[in-house]
C-alpha cells in the first residue's frame, strides 16, 4: 500500500487555518465529508471519541488523527499543512503543524494498522518533512507524498 492508495490531490491542504486542536478536527472533518459523501459530524465524533483515548500527535509536529465512521468503503487519507502550529497534546508536547488524517472502514483491521504505519514511516523521515515544511504548493505536496521519495522510506 502507498499513499497514492490513500490520497487524492483533492485531499491535500497546504496552508489551513486554524487556532487549536478542536477546530483542526472540525476543519479536517469537514474535507472529509466532501471527499467520502459521509456526515460531517459523523466524521467528527468518530475522530474526537479517538482523541478521547490519547492524543494522536505523534511528536515532531505531526498528528495522525484516524478513526472508523460508519459506512465508509474505502480507506480514505486528508493532509494538510498548518499556517502556523496547534498544541494537540502530543507525546513529546511539541505543537503540530503537520495532520495527515486516516479514514477506514469499520472492516479494514491490519489495513487499517499497515495505513497508519506506512503514513508515519513517511512523515517522520527528516528530509521529507523538511520538504513538506517548506511547500505551500498542493501539487507539489502531493508529488512529495506520493511520488518516489515517500514510496522508499515507506518501504
Amino acid at each position: 500500500m502507498s499513499l497514492t492508495d490513500l490520497l487524492t490531490p483533492e485531499a491535500v491542504i497546504p496552508a489551513l487555518r486554524v487556532n487549536g486542536k478542536k477546530q483542526a478536527l472540525q476543519e479536517l472533518a469537514a474535507q472529509a465529508a466532501k471527499l467520502t459523501g459521509l456526515d460531517e459530524r459523523e466524521i467528527f465524533e468518530t475522530l474526537l471519541q479517538r482523541e478521547r483515548l490519547g492524543s494522536t500527535g505523534i511528536g515532531d509536529g505531526i498528528a495522525i488523527p484516524h478513526g472508523k465512521p460508519e459506512k465508509l468503503d474505502r480507506l480514505v487519507g486528508l493532509f494538510a499543512r498548518l499556517e502556523r502550529p496547534i498544541d494537540f497534546e502530543a507525546l513529546d508536547g511539541q505543537p503540530v503543524d503537520i495532520i495527515f488524517l486516516l479514514l477506514a472502514p469499520e472492516t479494514a483491521g491490519a489495513d487499517h494498522l499497515k495505513a497508519l504505519a506506512r503514513v508515519a514511516r513517511v512523515l517522520r523521515e527528516t528530509s521529507m518533512l523538511e520538504k513538506i515544511r517548506a511547500t505551500r504548493d498542493p501539487a507539489a505536496l502531493y508529488a512529495l507524498l506520493t511520488g518516489p521519495a515517500a514510496a522508499s522510506h515507506a518501504a
